[in-house]
């Protein structure tokens, strides 16, 4: 989708808006209508937005947010996944969303979460991809995918070197939700603050970070990063993509939609 200039002269898509502020950017998802859900069209504009970002010469770091006080994001616009039919659509959506959240891990460029209310699902992925998440004492957290029949291919893969295996198992397992105190003990967050205060605080993280060297960031979240590979995600795409095709998750989705408890199937591994 092309970017439309805006008055600040930052730039906006249809359901993401980039504003620049000196060396600070500031990428709201902008669906409050919808908590901010991520559509299939959001994760190209996402990752051109970055590479703007990186490339402009004078944003030194990035900040993340949600429209709206209820939601930072949601996670994937589940509506959306009932219209994905081939199976090549359904990898094309999760290679999407994989490529998405990785563009976010290896931005140059520091990337500051700030969670203003729920991050489920996809959302949570997002802050996973993030370098330092800040949340609003009434942000919310959770992964619940296996509700519809699905796992988050990206928080299966990111969250275990983040929360810890046994943690990830439970929010995965048990579609678990979690407040921001306990995000910040398990260290999924890094800072809990009033919500009043959540963009104040994040800003002024962000312009004490912005003062220091650039290249240094690169380099430094570019070593810490060294651990992570992109054979587990490579799997991932192609597990979640015969996921969706099952019929565990057509009635997923249909409950979601019907407003239902789903009937799965018994399990036949």
């Amino acid at each position: 989708m092309t970017a439309h200039p805006n008055s600040d002269g930052g730039f906006e898509f249809d359901h993401l808006q980039v504003a620049l502020q000196g060396p600070l950017a500031i990428i709201t998802l902008n669906r409050p209508d919808k908590l901010n859900a991520l559509d299939a069209s959001i994760w190209a504009d996402f990752r051109t937005a970055l590479q703007r970002l990186e490339s402009n010469g004078t944003t030194r770091v990035i900040v993340i947010t949600g429209a709206g006080e209820r939601a930072f994001s949601a996670g994937g616009d589940i509506g959306g996944f009932a219209e994905l039919v081939t199976l090549e659509q359904k990898r094309h959506f999760q290679r999407d969303a994989m490529a998405t959240f990785a563009a976010v891990e290896n931005c140059q460029l520091p990337v500051i979460a700030a969670v203003n209310g729920w991050a489920l699902g996809g959302g949570c992925e997002l802050t996973l991809a993030c370098d330092i998440v800040i949340a609003s004492d009434q942000a919310r957290f959770g992964m619940p995918e296996a509700k519809i029949g699905l796992v988050p291919g990206y928080g299966v893969v990111r969250a275990p070197q983040v929360i810890g295996r046994h943690m990830t198992k439970l929010l995965v397992m048990a579609a678990e939700k979690i407040d921001a105190a306990e995000a910040l003990r398990i260290g999924l967050v890094q800072r809990v603050v009033p919500h009043s205060r959540l963009m104040e605080e994040a800003v002024s993280l962000a312009l004490r970070i912005a003062e220091n060297s650039s290249l240094a960031h690169a380099v430094g979240k570019k070593l810490v990063n060294l651990g992570t590979t992109r054979g587990e995600f490579d799997y991932s795409v192609e597990a979640l993509t015969l996921l969706q095709s099952t019929a565990d998750t057509r009635e997923g989705i249909a409950a979601f939609l019907e407003k239902r408890k789903p009937k799965f199937a018994e399990p036949q591994f």
